[in-house]
């Protein structure tokens, strides 16, 4: 049986609730997801899981749940009491919950499903309560240090476990105690059950802030309408959410006072289109990554980031190294779960991002994954760089590059591009539109770079994360 981790004098997640909430007179926070509102109070003083104590106690515990609102109510019930937390994305199939039962050392199942868990296993299963005011009184917590383990998106490669601290996971958060003249209302397109959204999860439980949550199968424009009827002020996603979201009618109702970015590279067409649909508002867009954590915002309304960020003193250390970018802090990642993985740091401490960086002047701009590049006759061309260029030509609304075997070069380039507006992808018209996109690519790129094809699509592949699956044909 696996050791439970020691035990910590880190504040627990119920702990740091309890904290936001005191003193709060205002409206009660929530997580709300459409179908359910649950109070942020209830969250932190009651358990959701209906199991006896003794088995959740010091265990590791996977998390399959069907919603998103489930897997909140269990991190608060655990944290402090499970030793593990792994936090199962819904997309993954019930063919590789047996490998990652290996390799977690789990011991039980935590679900939300009415008629079981659904899947064969000798392990026990308890469940995630929510037609209730919780199952009861709050577990005894043993003071664990818990681990909590989430996948990494694997858009670009198969997914891995990876284990952070609560410590490192909110180690970019305000904490509550600070309250606003109007309150704070997240709402966010992100999986909580992936890091990108665990994020915002954390920030609304720590911060004592209400948060909206997208229900399973809930369409982006009854989501926009529904947070839009509740008066939200804060909303979060990737490049890819928000471009999809900009095509929508629903958009125009809402008026954040703040709007986040994160997840992928936020190109100037993108960041230019969110400050004309919402020019009061202030806009950022972060830098993290499943291993690094959280690295910087950047709120200057620009693509890349400033030069001096290397420099400013902080938490976080950055630097570039052959090209990509390095951080080091106490927001990385612990370990990878599972055997045959490399440390997630270097013996330095630093975890190499992938993420590669490219310097004009005083300003840094994210190019690509390193292992994401284009071979063209020995020549690399990065998609994000070339997408970037194709983004900024009028009437396009997105794109995807990818390469394409080549009997002469290895590859070519080739974009898929959602137009704005698709009429034009038809005939004379989309014969225009095709070499004004190249004409654009040949103005702002090297001859090798420039698409050899152009092909007008009706939609992109999306990852369940939200971003730009690059792995799709």
């Amino acid at each position: 049986m696996p050791s439970p981790r020691p035990p910590s004098a880190a504040p627990r997640l119920r702990e740091l609730m309890a904290r936001a909430l005191s003193g709060s007179s205002g409206p009660a926070p929530v997580l709300d997801d459409g179908a359910d509102a649950i109070s942020l109070r209830a969250l932190a003083e009651r358990s959701w899981i209906d199991a006896p104590e003794d088995a959740v106690l010091g265990r590791n515990l996977l998390l399959v749940t069907k919603r998103a609102l489930s897997a909140a109510a269990a991190l608060c019930s655990l944290d402090g009491v499970a030793s593990r937390l792994v936090i199962v994305p819904p997309d993954l199939g019930a063919a590789d919950l047996a490998s990652v039962i290996d390799d977690a050392e789990a011991q039980a199942i935590i679900h939300d499903a009415v008629d079981g868990v659904g899947i064969d296993t000798h392990l026990p299963t308890y469940r995630v309560r929510l037609d209730a005011e919780g199952s009861g009184p709050g577990f005894v917590e043993a003071g664990h240090s818990t681990e909590w383990c989430l996948f990494t998106s694997g858009t670009t490669g198969p997914p891995k476990m990876v284990a952070h601290s609560l410590a490192g996971l909110i180690d970019a958060i305000p904490l509550g105690g600070v309250r606003d003249e109007t309150p704070t209302r997240w709402a966010t397109y992100y999986d909580i059950r992936r890091f990108g959204g665990l994020q915002m999860l954390l920030r609304a439980l720590v911060g004592g802030h209400t948060l909206d949550l997208m229900s399973p199968g809930e369409s982006l424009s009854h989501f926009l309408t529904r947070i839009a009827d509740v008066g939200v002020t804060h909303v979060a996603g990737t490049p890819t959410h928000w471009r999809s979201a900009l095509t929508t009618r629903e958009i125009a109702a809402i008026t954040p006072r703040y709007v986040r970015l994160s997840g992928e590279v936020a190109d100037q067409s993108v960041l230019d289109r969110l400050s004309e649909q919402f020019p009061t508002a202030a806009i950022g867009h972060a830098y993290a990554s499943t291993e690094a954590g959280v690295g910087f915002e950047v709120t200057d309304g620009l693509e890349g980031f400033p030069a001096a960020f290397l420099a400013r003193p902080g938490a976080v250390e950055m630097r570039i190294q052959e090209d990509t970018l390095r951080i080091r802090s106490p927001r990385i990642a612990e370990r990878y779960l599972g055997v045959g993985h490399a440390d997630v740091a270097e013996p330095d401490g630093f975890v190499d991002t992938g993420d590669i960086i490219d310097r004009r002047g005083d300003r840094l701009y994210f190019m690509g994954r390193a292992n994401g590049v284009i071979n063209v006759g020995g020549l690399k061309v990065h998609p994000e760089e070339v997408e970037a260029v194709i983004n900024r030509c009028p009437g396009v609304r997105m794109s995807r590059v990818k390469g394409r075997a080549n009997p002469i070069t290895g590859a070519i380039v080739a974009a898929d591009v959602i137009l704005a507006d698709p009429t034009p992808a038809l005939g004379d018209q989309a014969r225009e539109k095709r070499e004004q996109i190249l004409q654009h690519c040949r103005a702002s790129l090297a001859a090798f770079k420039v698409p050899a094809s152009v092909k007008f699509i009706d939609s992109l592949p999306t990852s369940p994360a939200g971003k730009l699956d690059r792995r799709a044909t």
